[in-house]
């Protein structure tokens, strides 16, 4: 069970990546190409970690938080239930544990556009900074 839980936590972390900003084909982007852009789009993510300390965070980070948190939480549910039902608390607690982290994981694989976040003021910021290089942003998206 243990091991399961981990393969599909590692296939999770594998599947997610950071939001990213799309661009419009515009005049800009074809005159520079594509490999320019990204360079644009990594130097202002860049900036705007540094000038307003947000961030997009990825599938995999939201991913962790919820598993460990539901984790705890079956492993208390499951450690109750072992005690009121005369098992061992030990045994219902693992078990508990190991289910909520499963289950957890393959949501976000099943589901995995509902995670992965982008700061509304870091992501204004980064649009800004690509639109006064010429560029034009029509959203942003996991890559």
């Amino acid at each position: 069970m243990r091991k399961l839980a981990l393969l599909l936590l590692a296939l999770s972390l594998l599947a997610c990546a950071t939001p990213r900003p799309v661009l419009y084909p515009n005049e800009k982007l074809e005159r520079v190409g594509r490999e320019q852009a990204q360079r644009d789009i990594d130097e202002c993510l860049a900036r705007a970690n540094g000038d307003v300390g947000g961030s997009a965070s990825s599938g995999a980070e939201d991913t962790a938080k919820r598993t460990a948190a539901n984790t705890a939480t079956g492993a208390a549910t499951g450690a109750a239930v072992g005690a009121a039902v005369g098992r061992s608390a030990a045994r219902g607690a693992a078990g508990g544990a190991a289910g909520a982290a499963t289950a957890t994981v393959v949501r976000s694989i099943l589901h995995p556009r509902r995670h992965g976040r982008v700061d509304p003021v870091y992501a204004r910021y980064v649009n800004r900074c690509l639109r006064d290089r010429g560029y034009d942003v029509i959203g942003w998206r996991r890559r």
